[in-house]
C-alpha cells in the first residue's frame, strides 16, 4: 500500500529486556490506539530490526548497524504540526506509558521525514 501522508514520523527505541512483553503489550492496545485519535494521524505501524543481507554492488553483503534501536513505530501524518497540537499533547502521556513503560526505553530516536515526489 503506497504511503497516503507527506510526513512520516519515526519513534524508534530500545527496550530493558525484562520489559519487553509489558513494552510491546502497552504499545499494541494502548499507546497506538491513543495516538492514532488524533486528527492528522493517518495511519501507524510499528517494526522491530531484522537481520539485512542484500545485494549491493554484485556483492552479498550483511549490514549491521549496532546503534540502531530495535523497535521503530511509523506514523503516517497529515502535518508536521500534528505533534505540536493540542490533540497530540492530550493524549501523548495518557496510560501507562509515561510512568511503566517510558522509563525502561533507551536509545531513542524521533524523527520527521517529508515525502518527496508526487
Amino acid at each position: 500500500m503506497p504511503f497516503q501522508a507527506r510526513y512520516l514520523f519515526s519513534a524508534a527505541m530500545d527496550v530493558e529486556p525484562d520489559k519487553e512483553a509489558l513494552f510491546n503489550e502497552v504499545y499494541d492496545s494502548e499507546h497506538v490506539p491513543i495516538l492514532k485519535t488524533v486528527p492528522g494521524v493517518i495511519a501507524v505501524g510499528r517494526f522491530k530490526t531484522e537481520p539485512l543481507t542484500m545485494i549491493i554492488g554484485g556483492e552479498r553483503r550483511t549490514i549491521v548497524v549496532e546503534t540502531e534501536p530495535t523497535y521503530n513505530a511509523l506514523y503516517e501524518l497529515e502535518s508536521p504540526e500534528v505533534l505540536t497540537s493540542d490533540a497530540w499533547a492530550k493524549v501523548v502521556d495518557r496510560g501507562r506509558w509515561p510512568g511503566q513503560v517510558r522509563p525502561f526505553t533507551r536509545n531513542r530516536r524521533h524523527v520527521l521525514y517529508r515525502r518527496l515526489g508526487a
